[in-house]
């Protein structure tokens, strides 16, 4: 199944076009709320995308999140979805009251997008539809670009996969003093491959490779039903965006990847495609911009604060040609990785990017970033043993990014990056076939929330990767996030840690910080 824009655009968006017109608005086409067998605001609620004057709101009816068609236990017919935003918990001063139509179309999702509301303060929301009133969401608005910024906390993740472990760091995540969260990829996974929980076993209709939007929901539900993962939603505004998994291991622009062998041929590929990329705009909170039109969506994005920061989300995946020598595993001496017309980007997303450095304000660049940008090199001996799925396998747009940052003055530009179920620290250089070459910024790289399983604190292959690349500066495999703390003279990046996620209830540490100063490229141990 494929969306249906016109039908959408109909009923779907009908909660986008309301908001916009501020407090007090009304739907213009009330849908009754059948009688749920269930409890129908099960997946949670969220918001993301938050500008001067307003954010996007999210939640999904599903009283049956894992119903195997993937409809989430809902009827046929739309649903008027109810929702306020007010300056209290209790909702005693309510600012924007509207309505959103759920639609079969969209799996009962809405996604209004509310404005009218003041810069750069928190709001409480919720949802109603009928008689059932969904937990309370926290959000809040951005401060304006111009306006003088003192300070800014945000969270970064990714790499969630529901059978490798519980999802314990988003319990600690939920009570940090955040403004904002960012989630680099890998939010679901289109394959369980092993179920690390003890003692849990997979329901019969989430064993096997999502392929159909039916498989790519019930993923999504699965993953939301945590109650750790609706709980750090609803305590802060997201910022999300895909990586592989999210439709199929290393697919690369119209390239499957390593699963599902029917779905290589191309027509298959692409109608898989528009399936992963409905179900992940179904499950998250985006505007309409970022919905899909068949098998593409825009996800390469800006986000600024104040004068402080602006967070440029990249996509990776989209538009990239196909991973050089291969799948992209680490290589020996491939010569394709430093072709003149290889892209990790596409010609049109690099430009954009390359266009913001220039015009871009804010003291800090944020680069939200899927895989490895930092050369990574795997033989701790004279050879190069790269991954060709990370920038290594596209060296003409890593130094085409880089060589820009510098030509255009970027003095604090920051890479945050997900993918390596890792947390390491590096050095950018301009060109790393010349360890001369000057730094011109840092990549902080998190580890998985769950993905690999407990993990370990300094394995032997992180010892090796710090032995071949002098440009690294810390390794550690444990599970977590990553706590960003930044003002106009100082970064500071925490490594968030649990000792283990196959059993719920693990503590949280900082297992080491670093600090960029601003104007100083590279970083310093805490």
């Amino acid at each position: 199944m494929a969306i249906d824009r016109r039908q959408f655009l109909r009923y779907g968006a009908t909660g986008s076009i309301v908001a916009a017109v501020g407090v007090s608005a009304a739907s213009s086409a009330p849908f009754p709320a059948p009688r749920f067998l269930g409890e129908p605001f099960s997946l949670g609620v969220a918001s993301g995308e938050p500008a001067p004057d307003g954010v996007v709101l999210w939640t999904r009816l599903a009283p049956d999140p894992l119903a195997p068609d993937g409809y989430g236990g809902m009827p046929v017919d739309p649903v008027t979805v109810d929702y306020e935003v007010a300056e209290d918990e209790r909702f005693t001063k309510v600012v924007v009251r509207g309505s959103a139509v759920a639609t079969r179309a969209l799996g009962h999702s809405v996604h209004p997008e509310v404005t009218g509301l003041a810069p750069d303060r928190w709001y409480y929301y919720r949802f109603r539809a009928g008689s059932a009133i969904s937990p309370v969401g926290h959000t809040r608005t951005a401060p304006p670009p111009d306006r003088p910024t003192q300070r800014m906390r945000f969270a970064f993740a990714s790499c969630q996969s529901w059978s490798s472990g519980y999802y314990t760091a988003y319990e600690h995540m939920a009570r940090e003093d955040l403004d904002l969260v960012v989630h680099l990829g890998d939010y679901i996974y289109e394959s369980s491959w092993v179920v690390a929980r003890r003692g849990v076993k997979l329901p019969p209709q989430l064993e096997g490779e999502a392929v159909d939007l039916a498989g790519y929901r019930l993923r999504y539900a699965q993953a939301k039903a945590e109650a750790p993962l609706q709980a750090a939603h609803a305590a802060f505004p997201w910022l999300v965006t895909f990586d592989d998994h999210e439709l199929d291991n290393n697919w690369a622009g119209e390239h499957p990847g390593l699963g599902n062998d029917v779905h290589r041929l191309p027509f298959l590929f692409r109608r898989r495609k528009a399936a992963a990329f409905q179900a992940m705009y179904e499950h998250q909170p985006m505007r309409l911009a970022q919905l899909p039109s068949g098998s593409s969506i825009r996800l390469h994005r800006r986000y600024r604060f104040g004068d402080l920061a602006e967070f440029t989300m990249i996509d990776t995946r989209q538009y990239r040609d196909e991973q050089a020598c291969g799948d992209g595993k680490a290589v020996l001496d491939c010569t394709d990785r430093y072709s003149a017309g290889r892209s990790i980007l596409g010609a049109a997303q690099r430009d954009w990017l390359v266009d913001g450095f220039a015009a871009s304000t804010a003291r800090w660049q944020i680069l939200g970033n899927q895989v490895a940008m930092a050369e990574s090199d795997y033989d701790p001996g004279p050879d190069l043993l790269l991954g060709t799925d990370a920038w290594d396998g596209y060296i003409a747009d890593r130094n085409a990014v880089l060589g820009a940052a510098v030509d255009h003055d970027v003095a604090n530009l920051v890479v945050i990056t997900g993918d390596r179920h890792e947390n390491y620290v590096a050095d950018l250089h301009r060109d790393f076939t010349d360890p001369e070459s000057p730094v011109v910024a840092t990549e902080f790289t998190g580890t998985s929330i769950s993905t690999g399983g407990d993990g370990e604190d300094f394995p032997d292959t992180g010892r090796a990767l710090l032995a071949a690349n002098p440009h690294m500066r810390f390794y550690n495999k444990q599970r977590g996030y990553v706590r960003v703390e930044l003002d106009h003279e100082l970064w500071r990046n925490d490594f968030r840690v649990v000792p283990y996620v196959r059993s719920p209830g693990a503590p949280i540490s900082t297992r080491a910080s670093f600090v960029v100063q601003d104007g100083i490229p590279g970083t310093i141990e805490a």
